[in-house]
């Protein structure tokens, strides 16, 4: 009888343990999920990128007669594409349950800088093409924020 009771006692210990060692997991867990508002930046800005990429593909047939402003969308889509690579690479850490890279978090950041300043350059007669410049402008702006969203609240 005393033997079952000491099993017990152990098995009831050891369960007890387990959830004290577990505890910083699930916290680690829930941070990378985060919560309503982190999950709403999270999504603005994938949003906001890929409402970029069609507004970009839209300026890079508009501008495929000006060979500067043409070289200046291409130089934009690809600082935009390398933000979302580095994004898809946080998203599958996440969704595996790892930590997020940091590199990846500041390649997000330098690509969506590098687009701003070379976007900033763009310059154009035609009234399409300024309109949507102002539009991709304003989509990389809203991405930026986003993603200073996510820093703050993820």
């Amino acid at each position: 009888m005393m033997s079952r009771v000491l099993v017990f006692f152990f098995a009831v210990l050891a369960f007890a343990s387990s959830l004290v060692f577990a505890a910083p997991v699930a916290e680690i867990a829930a941070r990378q999920i985060g919560d309503i508002q982190c999950n709403v930046d999270r999504l603005s800005i994938v949003g906001d990128l890929a409402g970029l990429q069609k507004t970009l593909k839209t300026l890079s047939t508009q501008t495929a007669n000006d060979a500067t402003a043409s070289a200046g969308v291409q130089s934009v889509t690809s600082s935009i594409s390398g933000a979302q690579s580095a994004i898809g690479t946080i998203a599958k850490a996440l969704l595996t349950g790892q930590t997020a890279p940091a590199d990846a978090r500041d390649q997000v950041k330098s690509n969506l800088l590098a687009a701003q300043s070379t976007l900033a350059g763009i310059t154009s007669t035609d009234s399409a093409v300024t309109a949507n410049l102002q539009k991709a402008t304003t989509q990389l702006q809203n991405a930026e924020t986003a993603g200073e969203g996510v820093v703050a609240n993820c």
